[in-house]
Formats: structure tokens, sequence, C-alpha cells
């Protein structure tokens, strides 16, 4: 070779390193909360209470020292997997890829349920449910070699997986299924069928994996444009799907992972409807009455969106005001989410609910 003539291996070296620089940068980011404080900067229809804000900091602190509230809280409920292996992680997959859309416009005694162990699991806790019922029936619900076999994991079985106690069925159960293959196939072209090499190639990095499900995954890619911006991210189910397993893991192991910190509140139906229970967050006479009257408000509607981006933000706002009062606590938005959705379940199950949540129907959140 002359001196002229270039070195195609040494180009193809560079090339391929500047590729993977630019695919996972050593600091990577998710970019979900500059999006949001940028909805809450052109909101018009959603405002933040400052004072309010900084009540409610003060109330969750309080509350989430008196009943202990951390990781621990997850793996603590009878339906979580309590196993500290791939399993594990296989199950949370699977529960994040379907995390979306089960509330319904029936009583409570008429709405989509699963019937487990002598009990009736309505919402979020509905889907585990119907995960460990089908186990149990050894129905592989968790594996991606399943998902992907249309000969075996049909609509049908499907169907039977999430067979309600009632006449309601599960919401969107044609998009679930097809959440289900294209994760599968996914899995198959890129990552020897586990997901445990997702988190591998993370390494150890919240935000890497949170953009890696983003990326690869397009279920998960939960963008939408607002305003002048050409895209804002929310990205609910992949943010929580590493949260479920850092909580699963309690930050080890698997769950390992440096900047779990940057990952922020799961922007879904409701978290804003405590925070504008607890006055933090407040909506325009039009949007309060949609809301108030369960109008159904459309998937990248612009209230949809202003609750959305102004609910990070808020929760964002709470954590800061906590750690600026307590500095040595250990809290992320996280906790404060976790809490937050618990506390309005609670408030739900007894009859104090204020406000309804709002009612938009995608496979988001």
């Amino acid at each position: 070779m002359s001196d002229d003539e270039p070195d195609h291996d040494l180009l193809d070296f560079l090339r391929q390193h500047f590729q993977k620089a630019a695919i996972s940068p050593a600091n990577p980011e998710t970019h979900v909360l500059e999006g949001a404080e940028y909805v809450y900067d052109n909101a018009i229809d959603v405002a933040i209470d400052y004072q309010s804000t900084k009540a409610a900091a003060a109330m969750i602190y309080e509350q989430m020292q008196k009943k202990e509230y951390s990781t621990k809280t997850w793996s603590s409920h009878e339906l979580h997997p309590k196993a500290k292996d791939e399993s594990t992680v296989a199950f949370i997959f699977t529960m994040d890829l379907l995390n979306f859309s089960f509330w319904s416009e029936k009583e409570d005694e008429e709405r989509f349920a699963i019937e487990y162990k002598g009990k009736k699991w309505t919402g979020y806790w509905s889907l585990v449910a119907a995960l460990q019922r089908a186990l149990e029936e050894d129905i592989p619900i968790t594996s991606s070699d399943f998902w992907q076999n249309e000969h075996e994991c049909t609509e049908e079985v499907l169907k039977h997986v999430f067979r309600s106690s009632t006449e309601e069925e599960i919401p969107l159960l044609k998009e679930r299924l097809a959440c289900l293959r294209e994760a599968g196939q996914i899995l198959y072209e890129k990552y020897q069928c586990s997901f445990t090499n997702c988190i591998t190639a993370a390494n150890h990095s919240a935000a890497a994996l949170v953009n890696l499900l983003a990326d690869n995954f397009p279920c998960f890619n939960d963008v939408v444009r607002f305003e002048n911006r050409k895209s804002v991210r929310f990205l609910k189910r992949a943010q929580i799907c590493v949260a479920d397993i850092w909580a699963a893991f309690e930050g080890e192991g698997f769950g390992e992972f440096g900047d779990i910190d940057k990952i922020t509140m799961f922007a879904d139906y409701r978290v804003p409807q405590i925070l504008n229970t607890l006055g933090c967050l407040w909506y325009s006479p039009l949007l309060d009455h949609a809301v108030r009257q369960k109008r159904v408000i459309e998937s990248g509607h612009t209230w949809e969106i202003q609750m959305r981006g102004c609910s990070i933000w808020c929760v964002e706002l709470i954590r800061r005001e906590i750690l600026r009062n307590h500095p040595e606590v250990k809290i992320n938005a996280i906790l404060i989410d976790f809490f937050l959705y618990d506390t309005m379940k609670e408030r739900e199950g007894a009859g104090q609910d204020e406000i309804p949540h709002h009612r938009t129907r995608s496979i988001w959140y």
C-alpha cells in the first residue's frame, strides 16, 4: 500500500468507533426533564401552584418517612415477583410492555378485573395478577420465544390470559399482542432473545437503558410534538421499566444503575390526578370541566401533553424541595411517583377521589 492510499481497515475501525460513541455517549441523558420544563413554560391550560407544591413536599416527606417508603416497598406487594434473577427481569419487561390503559367507564363491580388468589384485581394490578396466573397455568407469557410464535401466542390465548371476572374485556387487546410480537422480534434480532442483554448493553446507566428502549422498541418511544418544539420525550413505560428493575433488585445486580436519579416521574393519568387533588396542578376552566365530565381527550392533544409535562416538572419541584429541607435523605422522582400513585389508589378505594383522572386511551400509559 502506498502512502497515498487510504487504510481501509483503519477507516472501518474509526467509523465503528465513532458510531458507537454517537450511540452510547459517556454521560447519556433521556431529555425527558428538559422537555417537561418546556411544556410547563409554554402551557396555557395547566399551571403549577408553588405554595401547594411546597406543602405537598412536606406532606410527602413526612408520610414516606412514616411508612418507611423505599425500594423494598415494591417487592413487598404480594403480586410482585420476589426472586432476584432473570425470571424477574423477564416478568418486569413483559409487565411494562403491557402496562397501559386499564381505565374503564363502567362502575367498579362491572369493570375489567382479574380473579386471582381469592381476590379481585383491577387497574395495573389486574395486569400483574393475570401474568402471575398465566405462569401458574404453564403459559410462558414472559418468554419472547412464545410471543413470536404465531401458532401458540394467538389472540385467543391472550384473551384467555386476560380473561375477566366481569363481562368487560381488557382494553386494547390487539395492541397488546402487537407490542409482544414486536418486542419478541427485536429481542431475537438484536439481543439474543433476552432483555438481560439490553441491561448489559446499557452498562449500569438508567438513562442509557431508557434510550435503548425508546430507540430500539417503537412501542416504548413515547414522544410527542408540542407547540414549536419538534419533539417532547415522555417515555413513560421505558422509564418505569427501568425503575421497576431498580426497585425489584433494590439497586443491585440487574438493578444497579449509577444514574438512577435521572429517571423522572412517569407521566400517566394517576399522578396528575393526585397533584390536582393536592392543589399543586391547576387546570383551565375548559380543561377542568372536560376532566370532571370524563370526556375522552385524544392522545397527543395539547391538554394531555400539558397535564403530562407539568406533572413531571411538578414532581421534580417536589423532589428539589424535599432535598432542600432534608439534604441527607435518599429520595428521587421514582419513589415520589410510586408513593403518589399508591396514595391516589388508596384515596380512590376510600371514595376520596375529589376529581376523576383524565381519560386518554393509548399504549403510552
